[in-house]
C-alpha cells in the first residue's frame, strides 16, 4: 500500500468518512448473512459434474420416477416370526404415516415381508425441494411417531433408515453448524487475543473487525450463490466462517503489531498507522493474495462442491482483507494510544529487537545453523512417512459420522433381514433393444441380488431398470460391484448402458476427488511459487520457502493420519481430504513464511541477509506465533461437529498450522537463511550486494 493510500484511511478527518463507509459497507452485504442456508444445495448429485455417469443417469432416468423423491424405509421387526396381526398393524402404520398432512409422502409400497418371517418393510417416498433439507429430521420425527402410533400394541420395533434418513441425520449434523463453529472459534480467538495483548480493551476492536468480516463474507456468498450461479453448501459454508475469522485476525494481529513498533517512532499516531500500513499492508495484501488465488485454483475441480468452495473461500478472503486494511486502522486512530493499556507505546521507547524470547531463538540457532535445518528437515522427514497409514479412499455411512446416527443403527438392522442394499437400488439406462441383455448382464453380476432385478421400463427409445445389493449400499464392496456392473453391461453392444443410484453417486464422487487431488495440487503449488517470485524478486528463496511448506504440510499429514488411526479410531478419509488440507496449509502456511521474509527482506536492505534474519525473527515472532496460534484454534473448533470429515480437516490444518508458525517459520527459514546468506536473494541485486555493502557504501558517501 503506498503512503498516500495509508495516509487517507488514517487521516485526521478522513477516518470518520472511512469508518461510516465501511460500517454501510458491512451493513448493506451483513443484512443477507442469515439467508446463506436458504441457497445452500446438500444433494450430493449436485456435487459432481454434469458428465459424471451417474449425473446423467439422473437426467435420463427422471422419465421414470419423481427426480425429487427420496426413499425412507420403515421397518417393523420382532425376535419371533410375525403372525397376522403383525402384517394387519403394519397396514395400519401404512395408513398413519400417508395421513401426515406435514410430510411430503407419495405413493407407499404395499408391506414386504423378510424372507426369514421376522421383519416387514415400508418404502415411503418422500418428495424433497431445495428448501427440504432442514425440514428433514423434523419430518423423519414424525414418521417414526405415526409408525410407533400403529404399533402401540404389538411387540414391534420400529427402524427407519434409507437415504432419507440418513440425509435427516447429516442435516441435524449440520445443523446450526455457522452459529456453532462461530462461537467456539470466537471463544478461541478471544482467548489468544487476551494473551497476546494482555489489555482488557484492545481485544475487542480486532474481534469485531474479524465478526463483521464474517457476516459481511456470509452476505456476499449469498448474493454469488443466488445470483451467480455459485454452488454452496453446508460444508462449505462452515469452513467459511473458520477461515474468514481466524485468516481475519492473523492480519489485524500483524497490523496492529506494526502500529505498536511505529508509535515507538513517531509521536503522531495518525502518522504511525500510516507508517504501520505503509510497512505492513504489502505483505499481508501478498498474503490474503496467495490464499485467494490459492483457493480459485479449486475452481480446476471437477466436483462442483471442490469447485465451489474456491469462490466460496475467496470471497470472504478478499472481504477480510478490506476489512483489516481499511476498518481496523480506521478504528486504532479513532481510539488513540489508550487502548493499549496497561502496555501503552510511547513515543521514543527502545526497540525490542535485540531482546526476548524469539530474539533468542535467533541467536541459538545462529551458533549452527547448518545442523539445525538438516536435523529439521530430517525430523520432518521423519513424521511425514506416517502418512502410509492414511486412507483416504472414502467413509461409509457409519464412517462419516463421529457417533453412530439412528438411519446407521436402521440400516444395519434392515440388512439382517432384507437384502443389504435395500430402498437403495441401482439404476441402469440403456437403450430400448439392449434392454434384455443388460437385465440379464445386471442380474449376472456377484453382488446384485437376481430376484430384485426389474424388468426394463420403456419409454421410446430409453429403458430403466433397478436391481438391489447384496452388500451394504454404501460399502466399498458396493463400489466394487458397480465398478463390475458398469464393465457388464458397458459390454452390451449397442446398449449404452448407464449406472447410477446413491452408490454409483459416490463412486463417481470418490474418483472425481482422486483426479482432482492429482490435478490441483500441482496448478496451487505453481501459483504459490510465482506468487513467491514476484514478491520476494528472488528465484532461490521461493523455492526454498515452497519445499519447506510442502514438507511441513507432509509432516501434518502424517501425524495426522497416525492421531486418525490409534487415537480417534477413525476408519479412514473421504477422498478430497487431501486437497483440502493441502489447500488450506500451503496457501494459509505460506502467509508465515511470506510475513516472516518480507521482514528479513526489508532489514536485509539495510543490515545484510544473515543479521536481517535475526531481527525479523526477533520482530515477527511473537505476532507470528500468535497468529498461528489463533488460526489452529479456530479451525480446531471444526472437531466440535459431528462428522469426520471435518473433525479430519480441523485436525490437520491446527496441526500443520503449528509447525509451520513454530518449526518451519522460526527454527527451519531461519536456519537456512543464516546458512545460504545473501544467496538465498539469487538472482536479484540484493544477492550480489547484500544490504550490508549497501549501507556501508552510503556511509562513506555521507563521509
Amino acid at each position: 500500500m503506498n503512503r498516500q493510500a495509508a495516509g487517507w484511511i488514517t487521516h485526521r478527518w478522513a477516518k470518520w468518512v472511512v469508518l461510516v463507509v465501511m460500517l454501510l459497507f458491512i451493513g448493506a452485504l451483513g443484512s443477507f448473512a442469515g439467508k446463506l442456508t436458504s441457497v445452500q444445495d446438500n444433494d450430493v448429485a449436485a456435487w459432481l459434474p454434469d458428465d459424471a455417469e451417474s449425473t446423467r443417469v439422473i437426467k435420463k432416468a427422471g422419465a421414470f420416477y419423481d427426480e425429487e423423491s427420496v426413499p425412507a424405509i420403515v421397518m417393523l421387526s420382532s425376535s419371533e416370526r410375525l403372525g397376522p396381526q403383525d402384517l394387519a398393524a403394519a397396514q395400519t402404520v401404512s395408513r398413519e404415516i400417508a395421513a401426515l398432512e406435514d410430510v411430503p409422502i407419495g405413493q407407499i409400497t404395499p408391506p414386504i415381508p423378510s424372507r426369514d418371517g421376522r421383519a416387514i418393510e415400508l418404502v415411503v417416498p418422500m418428495t424433497l425441494d431445495d428448501d427440504s433439507w432442514e425440514k428433514l429430521p423434523d419430518w423423519i420425527d414424525e414418521i417414526r411417531d405415526a409408525s410407533e402410533s400403529g404399533i402401540a400394541d404389538t411387540d414391534l420395533r420400529v427402524d427407519i433408515g434409507g437415504p432419507a434418513a440418513l440425509s435427516a441425520d447429516q442435516a441435524e449434523s449440520f445443523a446450526g453448524i455457522d452459529g456453532i463453529l462461530l462461537l467456539s472459534a470466537v471463544g478461541v480467538v478471544v482467548v489468544m487475543l487476551l494473551l497476546t495483548y494482555r489489555s482488557p480493551i484492545l481485544w475487542l476492536i480486532p474481534l469485531f473487525c474479524g465478526l463483521m468480516s464474517v457476516f459481511a463474507s456470509q452476505g456476499l456468498v449469498y448474493l454469488l450463490a443466488k445470483y451467480g450461479g455459485l454452488t454452496v453448501n453446508g460444508q462449505s459454508a462452515g469452513i467459511l466462517s473458520v477461515l474468514v475469522l481466524g485468516a481475519g485476525i492473523d492480519y489485524a494481529l500483524l497490523v496492529v503489531a506494526r502500529y505498536r513498533e511505529e508509535l515507538r517512532r513517531y509521536e503522531d499516531r495518525h502518522e504511525a498507522m500510516a507508517h504501520a500500513l505503509h510497512r505492513a499492508a504489502p505483505a499481508i495484501i501478498a498474503s490474503g493474495g496467495t490464499v485467494v488465488i490459492g483457493l480459485l485454483c479449486l475452481l480446476f475441480a471437477q466436483m462442483n462442491s471442490t469447485a465451489g468452495l474456491g469462490p466460496v473461500g475467496a470471497a470472504g478472503i478478499a472481504v477480510s482483507l478490506l476489512i483489516m486494511l481499511v476498518l481496523l486502522p480506521a478504528l486504532l486512530v479513532i481510539f488513540g494510544r489508550w487502548v493499549f493499556w496497561p502496555f501503552i507505546p510511547h513515543f521514543g521507547d527502545p526497540e525490542r529487537t535485540d531482546r526476548g524470547f524469539w530474539s533468542g531463538v535467533g541467536r541459538r540457532i545462529s551458533v549452527a545453523p547448518r545442523a539445525v535445518w538438516v536435523v529439521t528437515t530430517l525430523v520432518l522427514v521423519a513424521l511425514s512417512f506416517g502418512v502410509v497409514k492414511l486412507d483416504a479412499t472414502g467413509l461409509s455411512n457409519e464412517e462419516a459420522f463421529t457417533s453412530t446416527p439412528d438411519s446407521v443403527i436402521a440400516e444395519e438392522r434392515i440388512a439382517e433381514h432384507f437384502p443389504a442394499g435395500a430402498g437403495d437400488p441401482v439404476q441402469v439406462i440403456s437403450t430400448a433393444d439392449g434392454a434384455p441383455q443388460v437385465r440379464s448382464a445386471l442380474a449376472s453380476v456377484e453382488g446384485v441380488d437376481p430376484a430384485t432385478v426389474t424388468p426394463p421400463r420403456t419409454k421410446g427409445d430409453v429403458s430403466y431398470i433397478e436391481a438391489t445389493l447384496s452388500v451394504p449400499s454404501d460399502s466399498s464392496a458396493a463400489q466394487d460391484a458397480i465398478e463390475d456392473i458398469r464393465d457388464a453391461v458397458g459390454a452390451v453392444d449397442g446398449a449404452d448402458a448407464l449406472v447410477g443410484g446413491t452408490t454409483a453417486l459416490n463412486l463417481d464422487v470418490q474418483q472425481a476427488s482422486a483426479a482432482d487431488n492429482r490435478l490441483i495440487i500441482p496448478i496451487i503449488l505453481a501459483v504459490v511459487l510465482l506468487v513467491l517470485m514476484i514478491l520476494l524478486r528472488s528465484v532461490a528463496a521461493p523455492l526454498i520457502l515452497l519445499v519447506t511448506v510442502v514438507l511441513s504440510f507432509a509432516a501434518a499429514m502424517g501425524i495426522s493420519a497416525l492421531v486418525f488411526r490409534y487415537v480417534f479410531d477413525f476408519a479412514g478419509a473421504d477422498s478430497s481430504f487431501p486437497l483440502f488440507a493441502f489447500v488450506f496449509l500451503v496457501a494459509l502456511g505460506i502467509d508465515y513464511n511470506i510475513f516472516l521474509m518480507t521482514r528479513v527482506r526489508e532489514e536485509a536492505l539495510v543490515h545484510g541477509t544473515r543479521r536481517g534474519a535475526l531481527i525479523g525473527l526477533a520482530a515477527t515472532g511473537g505476532v507470528i506465533t500468535s497468529a498461528g496460534l489463533v488460526l489452529a484454534g479456530t479451525f480446531s473448533a471444526l472437531a466440535t461437529l459431528p462428522v469426520v470429515f471435518l473433525a479430519e480437516l480441523g485436525f490437520a490444518v491446527a496441526i500443520g498450522v503449528l509447525l509451520d508458525t513454530i518449526i518451519v517459520r522460526s527454527v527451519l527459514v531461519t536456519a537456512l537463511n543464516l546458512d545460504i546468506g545473501k544467496r538465498i536473494w539469487w538472482p536479484s541485486a540484493l544477492g550480489r550486494t547484500d544490504g550490508a555493502q549497501r549501507a556501508e557504501s552510503s556511509s562513506a558517501s555521507t563521509a
